[in-house]
């Protein structure tokens, strides 16, 4: 199938709630309801000019059988995608399926996969869970391990779920220098909400530079957005997993240098999010917006920041370096 399936682009506008409604987050998948079924990422071969082309689809789900697909040539966002402009098309649910309509191409999800006509020629793609290749990983020995499951007596303000894991706004009470963390953290599913709403967090080194964490998926990737340095830098792709998805931040961070009170040396950041590449030894010259610990020769905690929203952590442990 040579042509393109021509996805419409759609924008995400900002969608308010009602006066002092805050939208719904759910924590459980079991609770997700069908829209939540119906989002995820899908793949698809299509020969082209005698050649396959791998294609990826994302398709938020935007609340109310409303969502949007978005349109990878090549693969999936760190997975071959292209890097060309991907095309989108808005969606909802029709008798019993998710559909999506561009022209006289017509897709339709359901059973985990998309059918994709056009005149008579159909392809499906296939429902696909990535995991990140450093999930469950184990500290090295030497490693500081903040959270492993049993305590947040590590945090101040640690508090922990039913089922064993850190919740959003906690402080470490051991401060840090240099050093390379590893965190999993897991976005809640709220399709309605949109934009900074939207399972908003951030993992802040020396509880300075921000490392954002948001529900990004299928988004173009910001400074501001899941992965961005914030305010700084954006991701080089963005790698962000549907809500309800385990991920994590593998962080290589470098502190600023001081001598005699003046900073010679501003901080450095690599990250690998899901095991993408996405900053490769950024400098950052300040402490990013709502920094809680301002910049200065100091060293500083691990900061999670609560920015209202029910995100999830797990399997922290980070190695301190000279």
């Amino acid at each position: 199938m040579k042509r393109s399936i021509g996805f419409a682009c759609l924008l995400l506008a900002a969608a308010s709630c009602a006066a002092g409604e805050k939208p719904p987050a759910v924590t459980d998948p079991a609770q997700a309801g069908p829209d939540f079924q119906i989002q995820g990422e899908y793949q698809a071969v299509i020969p082209e000019d005698g050649q396959p082309v791998k294609h990826g689809v994302q398709i938020i789900a935007l609340g109310e059988g409303k969502f949007e697909a978005v349109h990878y040539i090549g693969g999936l966002p760190g997975d071959g995608w292209n890097k060309a402009e991907p095309q989108r098309i808005p969606g909802q649910m029709k008798d019993g399926a998710a559909e999506f309509v561009s022209g006289d191409i017509v897709g339709r999800v359901a059973d985990g996969a998309i059918s994709v006509s056009a005149g008579a020629d159909t392809v499906v793609f296939k429902k696909v869970e990535r995991t990140s290749p450093t999930l469950g990983a184990k500290p090295p020995t030497g490693a500081v391990v903040l959270f492993d499951g049993t305590s947040a007596d590590a945090f101040r303000g640690g508090r922990m779920t039913d089922d064993g894991l850190l919740m959003e706004g906690a402080t470490s009470k051991q401060r840090f220098g240099s050093f390379h963390l590893h965190v999993e953290f897991r976005t809640p599913f709220m399709p309605t909400a949109r934009g900074q709403a939207r399972g908003n967090s951030g993992v802040y080194c020396q509880g300075r530079y921000e490392i954002q964490v948001l529900d990004s998926f299928g988004l173009k990737g910001e400074n501001n957005e899941c992965g961005g340095i914030y305010g700084v830098a954006k991701p080089l792709v963005n790698a962000c997993l549907p809500p309800l998805a385990w991920q994590t931040y593998d962080i290589d961070f470098t502190a600023a240098q001081w001598k005699n009170g003046e900073k010679v040396s501003n901080a450095r950041i690599t990250v690998r999010h899901n095991g993408i590449l996405i900053h490769d030894n950024v400098e950052v010259p300040k402490a990013t917006t709502a920094a809680p610990v301002a910049d200065g020769p100091e060293t500083g905690p691990l900061f999670l920041q609560n920015h209202g929203n029910p995100v999830r952590f797990r399997n922290i442990w980070l190695v301190e370096k000279n």
